[in-house]
Formats: structure tokens, C-alpha cells, sequence
């Protein structure tokens, strides 16, 4: 599956439109990482625990996206995004969504 954020692919033409396709998953972290994470903050930089947990959300986003598209038939993305909200204080919505089309090699 080719996926892309622009709206062509060099070297391949849409040949079909399928349609928009997405992938959502909603993620927490558990108290014990709650706890850590903030002890991280205390100190500054990079708090890997919840970078860790935002990577996770995106790529489940994206795999379910990719396969939201396979049962489509269609074998690329563009114009692929994502998004996030908060659905409440400490859950957190990820959206990866794009538009599925066939395409083939020019």
C-alpha cells in the first residue's frame, strides 16, 4: 500500500477514486505512566512516555486506515492527514484519513 500526504504520486496515475478512508483509536495512559510522565516534566525535555503513547495512537490510526483502504481495493492513499483531539482530560482521539484510490505505474 503506497501512502502519501500529497495529491499525486510521481510515476503512477489515479485510475480510480475509491473514497475517503480513516482510522481512529482513542488511547490513555495508565496511572503508573501518568505517574512517570509527570515525574519526567518535573525535569524537563523530551517526556518519553508520552511520546511513546502519541507514536503508538498514530501508527494504530494509520494501520487501521491501511486496511480500512485494502478492503476497498484500493491500493494507495493520498491527500492522507492526521488528527487529534482530546476526548476527554487524559484520553486522546487520533484520526489518520486520507483518500483511497487505484492506481497504476505510468
Amino acid at each position: 500500500m503506497i501512502v502519501a500526504t500529497t495529491n499525486d504520486l510521481t510515476g503512477y496515475r489515479v485510475v480510480e477514486y475509491v473514497g475517503l478512508v480513516r482510522g481512529i483509536t482513542a488511547r490513555s495512559r495508565s496511572i503508573l505512566g501518568n505517574i512517570g510522565g509527570g515525574l519526567q516534566s518535573l525535569f524537563g525535555g523530551n517526556l518519553s512516555i508520552y511520546t511513546e503513547l502519541a507514536e503508538t495512537a498514530r501508527q494504530e490510526a494509520l494501520n487501521l486506515m491501511i486496511k480500512h483502504a485494502e478492503a476497498q481495493g484500493a491500493n494507495a492513499i493520498i491527500a492522507m492527514r492526521y488528527d487529534a483531539n482530546e476526548i476527554m482530560e487524559g484520553i486522546t482521539e487520533v484520526l489518520a484519513y486520507g483518500t483511497a484510490v487505484k492506481v497504476e505505474k505510468v
